[in-house]
């Protein structure tokens, strides 16, 4: 029978894995201790758990008029746009309303999406959207949500999209329902060659300590993987050039057709490396909005473009922590 000191020098001098030492034959009072030890560590692991809950930032406060809250400025918004005439019409139909079934329809609907949006906490994520839109209204820059948004009556009274949800028949909670986890997801298709002005206006209006763009994880392809080996091995910049042009969808198997040419190390090399990160780059339209100063929360950076900075974790690592990205994109 093994003692407590005999156990240990056995996994030590790796005569044994631990999970074949410990199945030596012990003494009643060792069991015990182990017993009691494991206990210990399991609570202590509890007690020093990290949830990232804990550090996840809010949105801004969105500023609102009349000493009105989010919710009751979104509420008037939604109502002022669905009660115009090339809409759906005031509340209760009349005699301008074309279709008073649809009308009914529509305000029943509004009425839920309104319910659901306070229920979850999101009116200042619509009103931001919102005001981005009329940014681009007001700018003379073409703008038009798309994607699950166009299920929601609630974004086609604000002008977010140009799908009529109520009378296409489209389902709500497609977009947003109580089941879902983490916010709404809203793309703005922002016309390409005014994007950036989009962008420096949430810069300005929200602070550059309070809004960032999300990075993207470059990572190893096939071309990049065997040019960045080559170049490591020593190869000129003609044979580096030449070995990742051959490269067309390589399959990353070793019999290949397209690496019949390319050295036995530089292919080891590339497939070792195929898939890990290479660097980072900035997402194609992710922006973080928060109600403190990013770097609080996540490592920001200058980005290579002028008057752009962006964070160091992708557009995952964000939603892991709790951070809302907006998506403006070029069209």
């Amino acid at each position: 029978m093994l003692e407590p000191a005999d156990l240990w020098e056995r996994i030590r001098s790796g005569e044994g894995t631990p999970e074949a030492v410990f199945r030596e034959p012990l003494p009643l009072w060792t069991k015990v201790r182990y017993v009691a030890t494991g206990a210990a560590a399991a609570e202590l692991g509890r007690a020093c758990a990290f949830d990232l809950a804990l550090v996840a930032p809010n949105l801004p406060p969105y500023p609102c008029p009349d000493g009105l809250d989010e919710m009751a400025f979104l509420r008037r918004l939604v109502e002022a746009g669905a009660a115009r005439a090339d809409r759906y019409g005031p509340r209760g139909g009349g005699a301008g309303v074309a279709d008073p079934g649809v009308n009914e329809r529509a305000w029943r609907q509004i009425d839920h999406e309104l319910a659901v949006i306070e229920a979850l906490g999101f009116p200042g994520y619509f009103l931001i959207v919102w005001d981005i839109v009329e940014f681009c209204r007001r700018e003379d820059i073409y703008c038009q949500g798309r994607g699950s948004a166009a299920n929601s009556a609630a974004c086609y009274a604000l002008g977010i999209t140009k799908a009529d949800a109520v009378r296409l028949g489209l389902l709500f909670e497609r977009f947003l329902s109580p089941e879902r986890d983490g916010p709404p997801d809203i793309d703005l298709d922002i016309e390409s060659g005014r994007r950036e002005e989009v962008i420096q206006y949430v810069y300005d209006k929200y602070g550059r300590d309070y809004a960032a763009q999300v990075a993207n994880v470059i990572t190893y392809r096939g071309r990049s993987a065997v040019r960045d080996m080559a170049r490591a091995l020593g190869f000129s910049q003609g044979q580096q050039d030449a070995w990742s042009k051959q490269i067309s969808r390589w399959n990353g198997l070793e019999d290949s057709p397209d690496i019949e040419d390319i050295p036995g190390p530089v292919i080891d090399l590339a497939m070792q490396i195929k898939n890990l990160p290479r660097h980072m780059g900035i997402h194609s339209g992710g922006m973080v909005i928060c109600d403190r100063p990013i770097a609080d929360v996540c490592p920001v950076e200058w980005a290579r473009m002028e008057n752009r900075s962006v964070l160091q974790w992708d557009k995952d690592d964000c939603a892991t922590i709790g951070l809302v990205k907006f998506d403006l994109l070029g069209l």
